[in-house]
C-alpha cells in the first residue's frame, strides 16, 4: 500500500496507529461519511441529502481529505456521473465503525428524542449488533422500515444485510427502525416489541434471527 501522509496543521504529530488514524477519520462527519459508503457508491447529492446537518462546503472539504488519504474515490458512473466509494483500505473501516457502534449502546438506551435516523444506517447498524450469530442451514428475514425493504441472512460467516434486494424474502418483519434496534441489542424481546411490529410469512424465521441475544 502507498504511504498516507496527514495534511499540514490536521495531525497530533504522535507515532501512535491511533493517533495517525484519527488524524485521516478523526474529524468530525468523516466517519459518517465512511458509514453512507459502506453501502456502496453514492453521489454527492445522496451523501449530502443522507447526511442532513452536514453543510456543503464541509461535505465536499471532508471528501477532499478522504479521497487525498486514500480511504475513497471517485468513480464515473453512467449514468448517475461522478460517485464516491471507498477504497478497499477504505472499506477495512467496517469493523472499527461495528465496534463502535456496539460500544455505543449504553448512549442509546435512552431512546430517538429530537435525532434524525434514516433507515438505510441500520444496514450497518444491524450486522454490528448481530455479530457472533450463525445459523446452519441460512436464514434469511426481510425488514421493511421506513418504507425501505432490506434482508438479513444469517449463514455460517454471521449476518449480512442486503438493501433492496432482488427479490422479496419469504418472512418480512415491519417495524419502526428503534424496534428494530431495540431487538437485535437484545434490548426487547419478540413479545415485548408487538406493539411496534408485525410479521408476514414464518413468525419461526423471526425467532431465529432476532430472538435471542448473540453471544
Amino acid at each position: 500500500m502507498e504511504e498516507v501522509k496527514s495534511r499540514p496543521g490536521r495531525s497530533y504529530g504522535q507515532f501512535c496507529g491511533l493517533a495517525r488514524a484519527l488524524d485521516v477519520v478523526g474529524d468530525r462527519w468523516s466517519l459518517l461519511v465512511v458509514r453512507e459508503l459502506l453501502l456502496g457508491p453514492m453521489r454527492y447529492g445522496e451523501l449530502a441529502g443522507s447526511l442532513g446537518g452536514i453543510a456543503t462546503n464541509l461535505l465536499a472539504d471532508r471528501l477532499r481529505s478522504l479521497e487525498s488519504s486514500g480511504v475513497i474515490e471517485r468513480q464515473l458512473d453512467h449514468p448517475s456521473g461522478v460517485v464516491y466509494a471507498l477504497t478497499p483500505w477504505g472499506h477495512q473501516l467496517r469493523e472499527s465503525i461495528e465496534a463502535l457502534i456496539r460500544w455505543s449502546e449504553p448512549l442509546m438506551i435512552s431512546g430517538q428524542g429530537e435525532d434524525a435516523l434514516q433507515p438505510r444506517w441500520l444496514a450497518v447498524a444491524l450486522p454490528a449488533l448481530l455479530r457472533g450469530r450463525t445459523a446452519e442451514p441460512p436464514v434469511e428475514l426481510g425488514i421493511e422500515v421506513g418504507g425501505l425493504l432490506m434482508a438479513l441472512r444469517i449463514g455460517e460467516d454471521g449476518p449480512h444485510v442486503t438493501v433492496q434486494p432482488d427479490r422479496r424474502p419469504d418472512t418480512i418483519l415491519e417495524a419502526e427502525a428503534a424496534t428494530l434496534l431495540g431487538l437485535a441489542a437484545g434490548v426487547l424481546t419478540i413479545d415485548q416489541a408487538q406493539s411496534g411490529a408485525s410479521v408476514h410469512g414464518d413468525p419461526s424465521v423471526l425467532a431465529m434471527v432476532l430472538g435471542a441475544a448473540p453471544p
